[in-house]
């Protein structure tokens, strides 16, 4: 077995580890072709879409206008024998529709406030209402993922 198939997460690995983040790095291109990346707070919907929001006129909307393609990436460990993460490709797809972005906002925000969950959706709802008009949502929806987790070498490199 390769190195590579030792150390890519499974299905659960993936979904748990991704649980466990708060940030994200979203890399757009900019209109000079060099790689913009940029920390995202994140939620990911049932069918495993990846979605964030940031303001309408940020350079990552613009980006993403010119050229949706896109990578993620959440890391994790600061030695070599406990490095974790996962880099997402897809492209992006904006989302303009407030009711929509306010939904997305709501996914967040309920990963990022510890004990909040669905029972308070309508308390982050009525919080997030009030910007959600100047924000646009964006969901990608992974094409290829890549995963590692060196713990699973069990100190043998």
């Amino acid at each position: 077995m390769s190195r590579r198939d030792q150390i890519r997460m499974t299905e659960d690995e993936l979904k748990a580890y991704l649980d466990g983040a708060q940030t994200m790095i979203i890399t757009t291109i900019g209109k000079d072709g060099v790689p913009h990346p940029m920390p995202m707070w994140f939620g990911i919907e049932d069918d495993g879409a990846v979605v964030m929001t940031t303001f309408t006129k940020s350079q990552k909307i613009a980006n993403i206008e010119r050229d949706p393609r896109v990578s993620l990436l959440v890391e994790s460990g600061s030695v070599y024998a406990e490095l974790q993460g996962v880099v997402i490709y897809g492209d992006a797809e904006l989302v303009r529709d407030t009711e929509q972005v306010t939904d997305i906002l709501v996914r967040v925000s309920s990963r990022s406030i510890d004990g909040m969950g669905d029972a308070n959706a309508d308390q982050i709802r009525a919080g997030v209402a009030v910007t959600a008009p100047k924000r646009t949502g964006i969901r990608i929806r992974p094409t290829r993922t890549v995963s590692w987790n060196h713990n699973k070498l069990a100190g043998v490199y």
